[in-house]
């Protein structure tokens, strides 16, 4: 069986020594393929174009923020002494920082958000109880429940507890969070913070696009 000869020279239109090509013919009704910039790769548009676009695969901010002042009783939200994680050496953060002000934290950019909400419940007489909430407002003002657990902690003792969620973040004017520390029995009870060490902590993570 011959093989066929494939006439490439023929195939080519125009000159594509210097490969400064704005665009490249696409087939089948195609209208071109643009070219794009450093990091972008090529995509099909969901029409007859394929375009360039930017690469957001993979997590593009993830940072942790801690309580760092000890304190018993309610508070909704947690309004004061927060950090962003600084400590202890080979501590690390991702992309664009959350900010927060009086314990309403505000995202870089839009995405899909894992939020995590950890406590360390001291108790130093009695059985205590607490609940801990994550809340999240659409509006920039009505803050609902997204996340809740409860910690039971024994006179003496020390107990963590954690609550997770996922939030759609499509506008980061309007779309924020906050939490909330509820001692339901509070015998003594409250929460282990500090600078040096994430004990009563949250943790953002932005997993991908809205």
């Amino acid at each position: 069986m011959a093989l066929s000869k494939i006439d490439v020279a023929n195939m080519l239109t125009g000159e594509v020594p210097n490969a400064n090509v704005a665009t490249i013919g696409v087939a089948k009704g195609g209208t071109g393929l643009t070219s794009g910039t450093t990091n972008q790769f090529l995509k099909f548009t969901g029409s007859t174009t394929l375009a360039s676009a930017a690469d957001n695969a993979g997590i593009t901010t993830a940072s942790i923020w801690r309580v760092t002042s000890n304190f018993d009783g309610d508070a909704d939200p947690i309004a004061s002494n927060w950090e962003e994680m600084d400590a202890p050496t080979g501590y690390g953060e991702l992309g664009s920082n959350i900010t927060q002000s009086s314990g309403i934290f505000t995202f870089p950019e839009t995405g899909i958000y894992s939020i995590s909400y950890t406590i360390m419940l001291y108790n130093d007489s009695a059985t205590g109880r607490s609940v801990h909430n994550i809340k999240t407002t659409h509006d920039n003002s009505t803050y609902a429940l997204a996340a809740g657990a409860a910690c039971f902690c024994d006179s003496g003792y020390l107990q963590s507890s954690t609550c997770h969620t996922l939030f759609d973040v499509t506008n980061v004017t309007t779309h924020k969070c906050q939490f909330e520390i509820n001692q339901v029995t509070n015998n003594g009870n409250g929460l282990l913070t500090g600078t040096d060490y994430n004990y009563t902590y949250v943790q953002f993570i932005r997993l991908g696009d809205t």
